[in-house]
């Protein structure tokens, strides 16, 4: 027998306040058709003054442990992917932790900015592989709000807030291709190409800093290493394009998602999309749009899903795994 990391349940947060396309005309040098045009995005959602990355974390996870049927003893370890955590330290996840009452177990963040919940889940696999932990609940949470340079149309048009989670438990298969969990993972990274995408702040700086990204050149990274790590990741699984029922890719802009869908030689149809409702929302976009998914009722049980994401380092990754 064969232990795998099997989904037991999914949930997502957004905050309240929706933000609009028109909402940036007020005050730069764009439009809505501009905005949707270059992005597919239409709205996104921006965390309340009193709202931070933890807070939203915690109702996903609320959500996720709610739809597994699972207390919050009932985890061994949460592991938060965010980019923007409450303070320096200690560990949003920490904070989750005691949020949800959890009062065992153990909890880190990953940061790897977009791609950073393939690696959260990447990470989560190999506990419960090992041994190490049972059920693990993993997070992607972003306030990417405050950390936007809003008099620059180029960043602080993409990005929104909002969090997904997903509980994964180690459960004894057959060790094929047919089994559910997850199947194969694959994790890159390339320090060369850090200034494509960065934020200015930080220890260097002594101050918080904004975003500051290289669209076009990211853009052509972004098709061809997400093309790449979803082809390892399938080969590691011993499965192919064919076998494939969805891609759930990081919402970043709908030009990115098309042209790694066509790389990768699969139908739209075959690809969750929620770019237009939520921004990109970094680390939180693929559990996001995974919960959404399965709330639309189009991921379902036994379904082969591929994900892959990009991000800043740059770091990008993939997961294949069967729902």
């Amino acid at each position: 027998m064969t232990i795998r990391a099997i989904v037991r349940g999914v949930g997502h947060y957004l905050p309240e306040r929706v933000v609009p396309n028109s909402y940036f005309e007020e005050t730069l040098d764009t439009t809505d058709e501009w905005i949707k045009t270059r992005s597919g995005i239409e709205r996104r959602h921006f965390a309340a003054e009193d709202e931070f990355t933890s807070d939203l974390g915690t109702k996903a996870a609320q959500m996720a442990l709610e739809m597994a049927g699972l207390e919050a003893d009932d985890i061994d370890a949460v592991i938060v992917a965010t980019s923007t955590p409450d303070l320096t330290f200690p560990s949003a996840a920490t904070m989750i932790q005691q949020k949800l009452g959890m009062t065992q177990g153990f909890a880190f963040d990953i940061q790897a900015v977009c791609a950073g919940f393939v690696y959260a889940l990447s990470n989560a696999n190999g506990m419960i592989v090992s041994g190490q932990a049972k059920r693990v609940l993993v997070i992607g949470a972003e306030t990417f709000s405050r950390i936007l340079d809003f008099t620059d149309r180029g960043t602080c048009v993409l990005f929104g807030d909002g969090a997904g989670a997903l509980i994964l438990e180690a459960q004894e298969t057959e060790g094929s291709t047919s089994d559910r969990g997850i199947l194969g993972t694959d994790l890159n990274s390339d320090g060369r190409y850090r200034d494509m995408l960065y934020v200015d702040g930080g220890m260097i700086s002594n101050q918080t800093g904004f975003v500051k990204m290289q669209g076009n050149a990211l853009f052509r990274q972004a098709v061809e290493k997400l093309a790449s790590t979803a082809d390892t990741a399938l080969v590691k699984a011993g499965l192919e394009h064919d076998d494939v029922d969805w891609i759930v890719p990081h919402q970043a802009n709908i030009r990115i998602i098309q042209g790694t869908a066509k790389k990768l030689g699969v139908s739209m149809d075959k690809v969750v999309v929620t770019v237009q409702d939520h921004g990109n929302t970094s680390a939180a976009s693929i559990p996001l749009a995974l919960s959404v998914g399965v709330e639309r009722g189009q991921i379902k049980q036994g379904d082969l899903v591929v994900t892959e994401a990009i991000g800043g380092g740059l770091a990008w990754g993939a997961v294949v795994l069967r729902w």
